[in-house]
């Protein structure tokens, strides 16, 4: 998701915001097969008192299975989805073939946080980096990382759920995100798997008791 986010509004002289704002945001990114999803699943079910929430996105495609709106997505049509692009009400969108758009409603990440959810976002390299810029202080980003581009190829080889052509569709795609790692706040490598859960829990736990 790599559109482009705008700065915050500024307040007029004299004036505060409305109310303050009370969760905080977690953004976590990684290329494929490095186990960022194993962490961050980890990290929510292991850890209830982090209070953490998914943020919840929008999409264009219809609902699957039983899913609900406004529970895995909210649905929206491709003509409400560019409505919603033009009034510049999304924190990030991604259009990922025609007529088919995932994105975060800013007013929706609002609407958590006020109630005091930690909102994660699990997105990919672009999208963490936008996401970043828009909330500065107020979010924290990680950075998962395989040991080796040949560490991912073994373990994209043994998931056996991708032809070799599309296996290395990905390498070529991670070495790419893996230039991101320097523009997050922390790096996680995960060459142990309960290491790098325990680094990401006092990482998360320092930045939400700060």
């Amino acid at each position: 998701m790599s559109n482009n986010v705008n700065s915050h509004p500024t307040c007029p002289q004299g004036t505060a915001p409305s109310e303050p704002v009370k969760g905080r945001l977690l953004i976590f990114s990684a290329p494929s097969g490095s186990g960022k999803s194993t962490i961050v699943q980890w990290l929510m079910t292991t850890h209830p008192e982090l209070n953490l929430a998914f943020s919840i996105s929008c999409t264009s495609r219809p609902p699957r299975g039983t899913e609900r709106d406004g529970v895995e997505y909210f649905f929206l049509s491709p003509d409400e989805f560019r409505r919603q692009i033009e009034a510049d009400a999304f924190l990030e969108y991604e259009e990922v073939y025609e007529d088919r758009f995932y994105g975060t409603l800013k007013s929706q990440v609002d609407t958590q946080t006020g109630r005091g959810e930690n909102v994660v976002f699990d997105v990919d390299v672009k999208g963490g980096c936008n996401i970043k810029h828009f909330y500065g202080e107020r979010a924290m980003s990680i950075f998962i990382q395989a040991p080796s581009v040949e560490e991912l190829r073994k373990r994209l080889t043994l998931r056996a759920t991708d032809s070799l052509e599309a296996i290395e569709e990905r390498l070529a795609k991670a070495s790419y995100e893996m230039t991101f790692a320097p523009k997050f706040d922390h790096v996680v490598v995960n060459d142990d798997l309960a290491k790098a859960q325990e680094e990401t829990y006092q990482l998360v736990k320092e930045f939400l008791n700060g």
